[in-house]
């Protein structure tokens, strides 16, 4: 064989050696699509950003989350991919987390009737005779609560009936939706809300809950007691030891509510806020009514109530619900003792 003839014969061999090898079966084809997910994280973006689809599918921050969320909590980079191709943006949310700016001058007195109108919210008949039922259908509960937590059991009840009206109104907006959107579509509140959102994904693995499933508020707070992520994660208590923590259960929204008091420094059997004449310094609060202010000098538990939510307005709402309440509570169970002593004495 010449030189020429076997140089040709040696490229023949070479060629199909190479295509044996191109076949291989050694090498898998079906490898779980998340390995290779991973594998293209930190190597190419573009082949990444088409295993992801829906509204965040090209969103760099949604994407950077849920980098972080796997190299941080060792997340699967698929399953979060799944789970925000499932997510919406909620126009409305935007709308109401960023409201027209005011530009007038900073107001000295609060607006006349303010508090006025918002008392009316909450101080009704209907919210003071369902809190008298939810007191009534969950007293052992509510007692042991109180007994657990040193709080007083009006106030476990009032904030519940401030926040949802007994159970009635937890919410309606997907929390998923609800913080992804506030996270990523608006500005003002965005680390807030991504930490929320954190928390959110932690507290649905922790608990066992399909993200896709909690409801609650645009804002996403969730259950009876409106506990954001963070908090929820922090302060609910799995009141009745079925093993879950559940924030729209009776029973574990009432211990965590307590324990959400105690842990901010709740002082049972304390003043909350008594009326005064005037403004009196720091310890004092003016609310607009109709015909001008009302001045409430405020004490340490008062404070606890806004930790809950940041508003005089608020607090005050709770601590008179609280009050009426109690009383309309006290009232009916006198009743039922006096009708009890009435029927012992006719039974004699």
């Amino acid at each position: 064989m010449n030189y020429t003839s076997y140089k040709r014969l040696f490229k023949l061999t070479l060629t199909l050696m190479l295509a044996g090898c191109s076949s291989n079966p050694a090498v898998k084809t079906d490898a779980p699509h998340h390995n290779t997910a991973a594998a293209v994280t930190h190597h190419s973006p573009e082949i990444q950003a088409q295993t992801f689809t829906g509204t965040y599918a090209n969103s760099l921050p949604v994407q950077n989350f849920i980098r972080h969320m796997v190299l941080e909590h060792k997340f699967s980079e698929s399953y979060l991919k799944d789970l925000f191709a499932k997510a919406k943006r909620l126009d409305y949310v935007i709308r109401l987390e960023n409201p027209e700016p005011y530009h007038g001058p900073k107001p000295t007195h609060p607006k006349s009737g303010g508090w006025t109108r918002y008392r009316r919210q909450f101080l009704t008949e209907a919210h003071i005779n369902d809190g008298v039922a939810f007191w009534s259908n969950n007293a052992d509960t509510i007692q042991k609560a109180s007994a657990t937590y040193g709080v007083d059991p009006e106030y476990i009840v009032a904030i519940i009936g401030v926040e949802t009206f007994f159970g009635r109104n937890v919410g309606k907006t997907r929390t998923l939706d609800a913080l992804t959107t506030l996270a990523f579509d608006t500005h003002r509140r965005a680390k807030f809300f991504t930490q929320e959102l954190e928390n959110f994904l932690l507290m649905t693995r922790e608990e066992g809950y399909d993200p896709l499933q909690p409801v609650g508020s645009w804002a996403g707070a969730m259950g009876l007691g409106q506990f954001m992520p963070s908090s929820f994660r922090s302060l609910a208590v799995d009141f009745n030891k079925d093993g879950h923590r559940n924030l729209w259960d009776q029973c574990d929204a009432i211990g965590s509510v307590a324990h959400y008091f105690s842990r901010n420094g709740w002082q049972q059997k304390m003043l909350v806020a008594e009326p005064t004449r005037g403004y009196g310094g720091e310890s004092t609060i003016e609310l607009g009514v109709i015909n001008g202010s009302e001045y409430w000098r405020v004490h340490p538990n008062f404070k606890v109530i806004k930790k809950y939510n940041n508003s005089d307005k608020y607090a005050m709402a709770v601590h008179q619900l609280a009050q009426a309440i109690k009383q309309r509570h006290m009232m009916v169970a006198g009743n039922k003792q006096n009708s009890s002593d009435s029927l012992t004495l006719l039974q004699k």
